[in-house]
């Protein structure tokens, strides 16, 4: 048999032909990357300041215990393979999202009731103080926030390889630029919201006892969860019964033990494209992300900006994404095509880093408002185009565990971008004096990342990725068949 003959299911009834999938429609998709985008605020922001400014907890503790879902990021690959071989109530990615997201808003709740505890570990001592009780406790808030990034891992990969499921080449950009703007406008809430939450704490005083806080914290953490949950169910409400193609593109998709793990590796090992992309996803997002860490201190070092107007310029960033989204899904990837809109991308990134550093010698907090406003642009386009080259990216039958590596390339690279950007700033004020230059110098090493993603980037090609991956199917059936 050739490769064709048996990718084509030996017998298969007519298949009812599916609609395809309208603006409301993906709209309602994006609710669950909206609901994303409020978690993270609730964990990253919320929680964060919580635990160092109100409650004592070390900023080391504190980074380190929410940094874990990061840690547990390999977990992505199963699940998402998961989905491919073995539905759940019927459906191969919703049972997922749904169960996942209910996980993860059980797991916040519960790591914030661990927190009180650390808490009045803090008040006995009259401080912070390692020892058996903050010590356990510490490990065990940092197995809760693993299980939470397991949990994110096993709605958010399946809900993406839903995208796959329900997309054609042709409209794939424009529902990864709505669904991702969704998730930006999920943290720009999150953000307004945790900001008047955080407000109405801080008129308690300074000293804001635990018992004033845990109250309106825990509703805080009980409420945002339900919230998100119910996003999650109405955005995820029939679409998979209405518009998914798996079982039609899928060549195992019916069959009983389907495509396991271990063939799944197989698959995705089958194409020298599937390191290449891995690797270009790896720098790329690391050269995105490298200043997050630094930021805030270069305003408020270089710029004299105070602590609101730094936390600001992540608002400027946000809406040039948003703006980015919008305009590369409909207007530039029809017309320059996903690939060459990423490189564009990439090199307005590199563009705009050269900008920021320009910025710190006008010490303008005006020039630096303007350039992170067109540096979210940038990422907007370098975004949406290697999301939707990354579909693209992706073979039917192994649709989940292709997005699980993608995933994984992408919290693997933001996991060492947080950790190293305050290593090369401390290695700047080493080798140079002024502040500018000694922050510059991470600027400058995101802008020749970016550079050097571009020529990574030059060496993917779709085509040969979904020959190598169509033959490499082939043959594990033909085997399996022989056996």
């Amino acid at each position: 048999m050739t490769a064709d003959e048996l990718l084509q299911p030996q017998y298969a009834p007519p298949q009812p032909v599916k609609p395809r999938v309208g603006l409301p429609e993906i709209f309602r998709l994006g609710l669950f990357n909206l609901g994303l985008g409020l978690m993270s605020v609730l964990t990253v922001a919320v929680l964060n300041r919580v635990m160092i400014s109100e409650l004592g907890i070390p900023g080391s503790v504190t980074a380190g215990v929410i940094a874990a879902p990061y840690f547990v990021a390999p977990g992505r690959v199963w699940f998402g393979q998961l989905s491919d071989s073995k539905p759940l109530f019927g459906t191969h990615r919703t049972g997922y999202v749904l169960i996942g997201t209910a996980i993860f808003g059980v797991m916040v709740f519960t790591a914030v009731q661990v927190v009180w505890q650390l808490a009045k570990a803090i008040e006995t001592t009259g401080g912070w103080v390692w020892n058996d009780q903050t010590r356990w406790l510490t490990i065990l808030l940092a197995i809760i926030f693993g299980i939470y990034g397991l949990a994110v891992s096993a709605s958010s990969t399946p809900f993406t390889a839903m995208l796959v499921d329900i997309s054609e080449e042709d409209n794939r950009s424009k529902i990864v630029a709505i669904v991702w703007s969704m998730l930006m406008v999920g943290i720009v809430i999150g953000g307004i919201s945790g900001k008047v939450f955080l407000k109405n704490i801080d008129q308690v005083g300074t000293n804001t006892p635990l018992e004033a806080l845990q109250g309106p914290i825990n509703t805080l953490f009980l409420v945002v969860p339900c919230i998100v949950l119910g996003l999650a169910a109405i955005a995820t409400w029939g679409i998979e019964k209405r518009y998914s193609l798996f079982a039609s593109r899928s060549s195992a998709g019916d069959r009983e033990d389907g495509i396991t793990f271990g063939r799944a590796i197989k698959v995705l090992t089958s194409s020298r494209q599937t390191g290449i992309f891995f690797s270009f996803l790896l720098v790329m997002t690391i050269g995105l992300f490298l200043q997050e860490a630094v930021l805030e201190p270069y305003g408020g070092e270089v710029f004299g900006m105070s602590i609101g107007e730094t936390t600001a310029l992540n608002s400027f960033w946000g809406m040039g994404i948003l703006l980015g989204y919008g305009t590369t899904g409909f207007l530039v990837v029809p017309r320059l095509g996903k690939k060459n809109t990423t490189k564009l991308g990439c090199l307005l990134v590199a563009l705009c880093f050269l900008t920021i550093i320009g910025s710190g010698f006008t010490q303008n907090p005006l020039v630096l408002k303007g350039a992170m406003f067109s540096f979210g642009i940038a990422t907007g386009f370098a975004t949406i185009g290697a999301i939707s080259l990354m579909l693209d990216l992706t073979a039917a039958e192994t649709a989940g565990t292709f997005i699980g590596v993608w995933g994984l390339a992408q919290a693997l690279a933001r996991g060492i971008a947080i950790w190293s950007g305050g290593s090369i700033l401390d290695g700047g004020r080493l080798l140079f004096k002024t502040p500018v230059l000694a922050y510059g110098s991470v600027f400058a090493l995101q802008a020749a990342g970016m550079l050097v993603a571009i020529a990574i980037l030059d060496r993917v090609n779709v085509k040969e990725f979904q020959a190598t991956s169509k033959q490499a199917i082939a043959t594990i059936l033909e085997s399996e068949l022989d056996g």
